[in-house]
């Protein structure tokens, strides 16, 4: 296991993506969490998913990497349509977490999303932050960090 240290905390990383680490993507679990981990699997060269076993149940994290604002619409489209699906196949039962980069701002306002942006942002939203805060109203969604001040 390759471990990594920060703040004094142990973590392993679970990273997926190609040979040369362009688009690719992974998450660091805390190594008292490492044994709860029953799968890791690669989606995509920009999504994986990690499934966990957690007292209460089972718990779906979601990585994604957003292509970044200049790519190809068709590519970004098939990222959200790649992510709606997995999350849309998630028993309501389970918990499902996505830890991503989706590359756009989703602005400071949260007029017409009350209720999955918090209020808290930066700037003015894009077109990537709109596409962000639809899908987040499709799947029932809050974006957190958007919860509280930065």
């Amino acid at each position: 296991m390759q471990v990594y240290r920060a703040k004094g905390k142990r973590y392993k990383l679970f990273p997926v993506g190609d040979e040369e680490r362009s688009d690719s993507v992974g998450i660091f679990v805390a190594e008292k969490w490492v044994d709860s981990v029953v799968s890791v699997k690669r989606q995509s060269k920009r999504v994986m998913i990690l499934h966990m076993v957690l007292d209460n149940g089972l718990l779906n994290v979601l990585t994604v990497y957003a292509p970044h604002s200049g790519k190809p619409e068709e590519e970004k489209e098939s990222l959200w349509n790649e992510v709606l699906h997995l999350v849309s196949c998630i028993h309501q039962n389970e918990v499902a977490v996505l830890a991503d980069d989706k590359n756009g701002n989703v602005g400071s306002s949260n007029v017409g999303y009350d209720g999955m942006h918090g209020g808290f942002g930066y700037g003015d939203r894009n077109a990537d932050g709109s596409r962000i805060l639809e899908s987040a109203d499709g799947l029932n969604l809050v974006i957190c960090n958007t919860l509280f001040m930065k």
